[in-house]
């Protein structure tokens, strides 16, 4: 990769967005000085390199041999059926989610991309976060919920995940259209999911009703999923959590 061809960055901030909008700008980026001394790029950044080359062709991802430099000429996004990906144990299924979701919107072909591992962490946005409420915004920028989806196959909690979870994305045939969201409005209703794996079920039934008696308190409208797992659809861990 030429010197002068490619955008020098510098750092290891803001690696995804880089990553991603070099993508989608067709912009060659070296990016030097990654964590000089501490290790260079962690685990989950050389997973998400693996990805990008998975879902793209006529690429070029150069890393040197102390991880803290990295040359990306990127290439064109090419989506794919059936694909899959192991997300790692490092960082949750949400932290790969999001820049899948922008890159699959201008793929060439629609992405369907089936990741494994931690479904629900502290870390990343839960995939219930993404399912609820990112994917239902999508469409004030004008993109089709039409083939769109998210499915929780099974969840994985730290910190050996064992989770599952299928992400369908469409691609869009026109420009996304411009938002001028600045007004939050009022809150009308509450929607959220409880969920727990490998743990009684009673468990999850008592956070049920504690979280209904204190949000009814404010409004009257609220609707509270459970979705409890068991062995065969919770993962290697047990996990409990009282909202998402």
């Amino acid at each position: 990769m030429g010197r002068n061809n490619s955008r020098r960055l510098s750092g290891s901030q803001d690696f995804r967005q880089r990553l991603v909008l070099a993508t989608l700008t067709s912009t060659p980026i070296t990016i030097k000085d990654i964590r000089a001394g501490e290790g260079g790029l962690r685990p989950h950044e050389m997973t998400l390199l693996r990805l990008l080359n998975n879902v793209s062709d006529e690429h070029v991802i150069d890393v040197n041999d102390t991880g803290t430099k990295v040359g990306y000429n990127p290439g064109v996004v090419v989506g794919g059926k059936d694909l899959e990906h192991d997300c790692g144990e490092h960082r949750g299924i949400g932290y790969f989610i999001e820049p899948l979701l922008l890159l699959g919107l201008f793929a060439r072909s629609p992405l369907s991309v089936e990741s494994a591992r931690i479904t629900n962490d502290t870390k990343d946005p839960s995939v219930d976060t993404f399912r609820m409420v990112t994917l239902h915004m999508l469409k004030h920028f004008g993109v089709p919920l039409e083939g769109m989806e998210l499915k929780i196959e099974s969840r994985g909690a730290p910190p050996h995940g064992g989770g599952e979870v299928l992400l369908r994305v469409p691609n869009i045939n026109s420009t996304l259209n411009a938002v001028n969201w600045v007004d939050e409005g009022m809150v009308k209703r509450i929607r959220g999911v409880e969920f727990s794996t490998i743990v009684s079920p009673r468990i999850v039934s008592r956070i049920h009703y504690a979280a209904r008696g204190l949000f009814n308190k404010f409004i009257l409208d609220v609707h509270i999923f459970t979705d409890h797992r068991v062995v065969s659809s919770g993962g290697c861990g047990l996990y409990i959590s009282s909202l998402k």
